[in-house]
This record gives structure tokens, C-alpha cells and sequence, in this order.
């Protein structure tokens, strides 16, 4: 269990509804679709309403200072059984890239490379009381392009697992351009009611547990769907 499981969660019975991806940018197709992740027949661009309200309020934010800029979508919301095939991915892609085989790890090796997972992917827990964040449609991971579509550059990708992705890696650094873009992304989402995840500088939350335990917030307005 992580800390922020432990708050309680009042589901609201907002709804959840599409993100108009013409008005933001996102990649498609969606980069966990590519991998065969089992959406079914439901999408990874979808937030709960007010979380879409509080997405558009900080692209009005970021498009104050850049005119031409926008969001792009990575990732909001993604079932179980999306969470559970990522954590299998990312642990076959650790145990790859350390030229091991998943055969013959030991249990020792295992447990260690799934708590280096765990560090950035959560848990895809079946119990309703403790639900991954992006179970929820609370949760969203997310970039910046300029106005030709071009990734501005925060100097790891989403998604890897190493201290690099903390959001103030290369705050020590100075003249860091990937410091100083990773700052405006989390000023614009802040100040647009999102809280952002300690150890990824592309994961923001509203309304969820992580939401809420950052913030001190008694408990949390969105469950899983």
C-alpha cells in the first residue's frame, strides 16, 4: 500500500467523457494501443468532466505565455487490465535491458526489478478502496509541443524509470532548458487545480487519492471505473 491509498474515496458519479483531441495534441495511435495494451471497447482519451474543465483552464494558462503552444496528451484513463499488461511490460523491459532471462531469475531478482516498477507504475490493485490513479479518470500524463508539434524537450521521455524522471532532476543544473520547461508545465497544471505525482514530471492528478493526499484533502472524489 501506498500512502495515498490510505484516504478514503467519496465517489462523485461524475461522468467520463472524451478529451477533443482536435483542440489538444496527442499521439496516435495511442502508444499503449501500439503495444497491444486490452482497452477493449473503451479509449485512454477519456478524463472524468471536471478534470477535462481543469485540463482546459491550464492550456488557456501555458497559451498566455506561448501563444501557440498546447498540451499533449499522453495518457488519462486506463482500466485494470491496462495497468496490469503496463507493469508486465515494464518488468519484461527491465529484465531485458539487464540481459537477463525471466526464466531464471530468482525470487530475490524478481521482487527487486517489481519494487523498481512499483516506483513508477502503480499497483494494479482489484480492490475498489485502493485504485491505480488513471483507474479513476482523475489522472492524466502529459507534455508540451510548440506550434509546429514539436515535443518540447524535458530531457527524459515519459514513462522511463530512473531518477531522471523526478520533476526536479535537473533543477541543480544550471541553464537547464529541461528544468525550466518542466517548471512551466507543473505551473500551469497547478494553477489550474492539478497536484502533481513526487517522482514523474508528466503525471498530474485532480480528484483522486493522489490528488487528495498531496494536498491534504480529507478524501478523494473519484473511484475506479
Amino acid at each position: 500500500m501506498k500512502p495515498y491509498q490510505k484516504v478514503p474515496i467519496a465517489e462523485c458519479g461524475e461522468p467520463l467523457v472524451p478529451i477533443p483531441l482536435d483542440q489538444f495534441s496527442a499521439e496516435q495511435p495511442h502508444p499503449y494501443v501500439k503495444l497491444g495494451a486490452p482497452y477493449g471497447d473503451r479509449s485512454p482519451y477519456f478524463l472524468r468532466q471536471r478534470v477535462l474543465d481543469h485540463l482546459w483552464q491550464a492550456q488557456k494558462l501555458l497559451q498566455q505565455e506561448y501563444p501557440t503552444w498546447r498540451i499533449q496528451i499522453f495518457d488519462a484513463y486506463r482500466p485494470i487490465a491496462v495497468q496490469q499488461f503496463m507493469v508486465d511490460y515494464s518488468f519484461a523491459q527491465l529484465v531485458s535491458d539487464r540481459g537477463l532471462h525471466p526464466d531464471q531469475l530468482t525470487p530475490q531478482q524478481q521482487q527487486k526489478i517489481l519494487e523498481e516498477v512499483h516506483q513508477f507504475w502503480a499497483v494494479p490493485n482489484p480492490d475498489p478502496a485502493m485504485p491505480p490513479p488513471h483507474s479513476t479518470g482523475g489522472a492524466i500524463d502529459l507534455t508540451l509541443v510548440d506550434g509546429e508539434g514539436r515535443a518540447i524537450d524535458m530531457g527524459s521521455p515519459i514513462d522511463e524509470m530512473s531518477p531522471r524522471s523526478y520533476p526536479d532532476h535537473f533543477a541543480t543544473v544550471p541553464e537547464s532548458p529541461f528544468h525550466r520547461h518542466r517548471s512551466l508545465l507543473k505551473q500551469v497544471m497547478l494553477a489550474a487545480g492539478f497536484r502533481q505525482h513526487p517522482q514523474e514530471w508528466w503525471h498530474f492528478s485532480q480528484g483522486d487519492q493522489l490528488w487528495a493526499w498531496l494536498g491534504n484533502t480529507p478524501q478523494a472524489h473519484y473511484g475506479r471505473l
